[in-house]
């Protein structure tokens, strides 16, 4: 399946937003380049490369920012233009992807030859186990924090947490929680999705004990 996937990719700078490999991202289109980039993916294949940047930029991201090495392609699975000519887009993971090299700008949005072969296991649908009972354990702590804080909590259907299957429930938290940039990439370059498990109770570890010694922030 390695043999269908797109060798060069429109690339779609966007920091805090994590897609993953049968996860889905909604996406409010409105900035000309990227309204072009979604007319022309829809016509070739409707691939994408979400990545994101290395750092904190202003919106827009400038193009001559510098990207991390690892995105996730997905592919166009809803597609809605609005009155006022933005899309509403929702991806599809399909795998994630290494830049191999930038090509020249063309129609105003950057691309890349990527290769797939170091993320060939993300075509597989069996994955390794989590440990649920302390994930969940940890989440629990990590929004009670968080409410105390003031800040704004994860919408959480508990019933539907508990019954989703482990990829499903760990993509999800990676995908919605409140993480930094930086953290959001460590769970997209986790190699399995059991060290993405392992990485989310360690961040959330982290910010509850932060929290119970005085400091602040994420992992």
């Amino acid at each position: 399946m390695l043999a269908n996937l797109p060798k060069e990719l429109a690339i779609f700078p966007l920091s805090g937003a994590l897609l993953l490999p049968r996860g889905q991202l909604p996406l409010n289109v409105f900035e000309p380049r990227y309204l072009t980039m979604i007319e022309d993916a829809l016509g070739q294949g409707r691939s994408i490369g979400m990545i994101q940047p290395c750092h904190d930029v202003p919106d827009p991201v400038p193009d001559s920012i510098n990207i991390y090495s690892v995105g996730c392609m997905g592919r166009i699975v809803e597609f809605r233009e609005l009155d006022d000519g933005r899309f509403m887009v929702t991806l599809a993971g399909v795998s994630r992807f290494k830049v191999i090299k930038e090509l020249e700008i063309e129609r105003g949005y950057r691309r890349a030859v990527v290769e797939y072969e170091t993320y060939s296991h993300d075509l597989s649908e069996h994955q390794d186990p989590v440990d649920r009972e302390l994930l969940l354990h940890e989440l629990r702590s990590f929004l009670d924090i968080t409410a105390h804080d003031g800040n704004e909590m994860l919408d959480v259907n508990w019933d539907a947490l508990e019954n989703a299957p482990d990829e499903d429930l760990v993509n999800a938290l990676s995908m919605l929680g409140p993480f930094e940039a930086r953290e959001k990439q460590a769970l997209l370059e986790a190699v399995s999705l059991t060290e993405r498990a392992e990485t989310l109770i360690t961040m959330m570890s982290m910010a509850s004990h932060g929290h119970d010694d005085g400091s602040q922030g994420h992992a």
